[in-house]
């Protein structure tokens, strides 16, 4: 009987989850298929999960936005989730149902190509959930040294309870981020600034580190202003890719059993899909 996987969210139609999945599915010679599952906001979540078990799915990732009526909706979940509120990632099993949060996970793979410089002093931009779960696993990776830019102070000073221990995390008013960037290393956009469609994130890069990694989650488009800026500079850009498919490939191994590569051939499907060269 075939396996069954998918991603739940509202709208759907635009996830490149299937394109991955599939992809490592056919790769691994596994009988599954990875499907989307619009599910509206105002739906009864546990309802869904259990709809989706007895139709016999075995897992499936969580995007907006039901992250948090996921976190709820589960019979346990693992360090990650308890530690953002948020579950991204779900196993469904005849016994329970638990959830997973893989976001932090697959940042930091995503910075693979250059392990040795992921360092402090790091800025995030946004207070959103991916803020949230980028800022925990900076926090867990040992960066001591992290500042938080947000729009709305208020909500960028609540991430600190992420870090109730630390005193290496500060927060800082959005018209100071370019001082919060202060020899920064690593620099990260969690705002939907640059995306297709929204205005550019007006960022200074000058006050970065010479070696300074810029990364953006955003990936439509793959290359955004601020990536391009950084470029110029001389800097390492880094795109919302990576993120993308790592956090993917944490899913998939919880769900099967061992972790997938995000090979040449995988990424040139996803560059060709969202109209890249």
């Amino acid at each position: 009987m075939t396996a069954r996987f998918g991603v739940i969210g509202w709208p759907v139609a635009h996830s490149r989850s299937p394109l991955i999945h599939n992809y490592w599915l056919q790769q691994a010679g596994i009988d599954a298929l990875y499907e989307r599952v619009p599910v509206p906001p105002e739906a009864d979540f546990r309802a869904t999960l259990e709809t989706l078990r007895a139709a016999g799915f075995s897992g499936v990732n969580v995007t907006i936005p039901h992250k948090e009526a996921a976190f709820t909706a589960v019979d346990t979940r693992d360090a990650a989730a308890e530690y953002l509120g948020a579950v991204n990632t779900i196993c469904l099993t005849p016994e329970k149902i638990t959830g997973h949060n893989t976001d932090g996970l697959g940042f930091i793979d995503s910075l693979q190509d250059a392990p040795e410089r992921l360092t402090g002093p790091a800025l995030v931009l946004g207070a959103g959930g991916a803020a949230r779960a980028i800022l925990g696993a900076l926090i867990d990776a040992g960066i001591g040294d992290i500042r938080v830019a947000n729009r709305t102070r208020a909500r960028a000073q609540s991430l600190l309870d992420l870090a109730p221990a630390s005193d290496g995390v500060r927060v800082f008013d959005w018209d100071d981020r370019a001082v919060a960037a202060q020899d920064a290393r690593l620099l990260v956009n969690t705002t939907s600034l640059g995306m297709q469609g929204a205005p550019a994130l007006d960022m200074p890069l000058d006050m970065l580190a010479p070696d300074a990694l810029v990364a953006d989650i955003v990936y439509t488009p793959l290359t955004t202003d601020l990536l391009a800026r950084a470029q110029a500079r001389g800097l390492t850009p880094i795109n919302g890719l990576g993120m993308l498919v790592h956090q993917a490939a944490h899913a998939f191994a919880l769900w099967l059993g061992h972790k997938p590569q995000f090979d040449t051939n995988l990424r040139d499907q996803l560059h060709k899909d969202l109209g890249e060269a």
